[in-house]
């Protein structure tokens, strides 16, 4: 468990002589775990067949711990007072792979709304919240994120071009806030803001603020942030 809690926060995937390297502990067994790991599913080679990285069967074991927790405690109730208030859906999100997961949502009561599931995905180019994490990434994990992606083309306004998104990353992390004109669904508009760690260098999960444009304009979502702002930070004390 402590190996594969170390493994985890690696941001790219490790040798055998980088992970004895990186815990100190003998050669035969760090072997011996990283082969049993990868065997119960928890590891995967990467196609080099040296390098170690995070297998499917974690990440959903992951996902499916954040998710249940989520709709259990006080994430759940923030989200729930967060659509109270606002009067549009919100969630909460978190990176996995080259995805966005959602880990909790809370719907508008209004007939005309999208309904997204936690365990949804979606892309991480042109959602509010994936663009918030590829902004608080490290210069070459995002690189080689985005370097394995297609931008794929989902309405008239999703950004294609890596020079693009690559100007708008650095204004989110300017502003500490991001958003989704309408790229990801047309018609529907999205505010996201990051909840951090408590040193807050890493985004662990994203808040966001999702509404039909024609009911909540954008310029009318970002007068919320201060409100997101302060929910974030109550998620943060939750997940610290």
């Amino acid at each position: 468990m402590e190996l594969l809690d170390r493994m985890t926060r690696l941001d790219q995937p490790h040798s055998l002589s980088q992970v004895v390297a990186l815990t100190g502990w003998p050669k035969p067994t760090v072997h011996r775990m990283l082969a049993q790991l990868e065997n119960g599913g928890w590891l995967s080679r990467e196609p080099d067949g040296r390098r170690y990285a995070l297998a499917p069967r974690l990440l959903q074991l992951s996902e499916a711990a954040l998710g249940n927790s989520a709709q259990q405690g006080v994430r759940h109730a923030v989200l729930r007072q967060l659509v109270s208030e606002l009067g549009e859906s919100c969630n909460l999100t978190a990176l996995s792979g080259a995805e966005v997961v959602y880990l909790d949502r809370v719907e508008a009561a209004f007939p005309l709304r999208m309904e997204l599931r936690p365990g949804t995905r979606v892309p991480v180019h042109c959602s509010a919240s994936g663009k918030l994490f590829l902004a608080w990434m490290g210069a070459r994990q995002r690189s080689r994120l985005l370097n394995s992606l297609a931008l794929t083309r989902y309405t008239a306004a999703t950004l294609t071009q890596r020079e693009s998104l690559d100007a708008q990353l650095k204004a989110i992390r300017r502003d500490g806030h991001a958003v989704d004109a309408e790229e990801f669904v047309e018609g529907l508009i999205c505010v996201a803001v990051p909840v951090l760690t408590a040193d807050s260098r890493q985004v662990r999960c994203a808040l966001a603020l999702q509404a039909p444009a024609a009911r909540m304009p954008l310029a009318q979502a970002r007068l919320q942030l201060p409100r997101l702002q302060q929910a974030a930070q109550a998620l943060a004390r939750t997940l610290n």
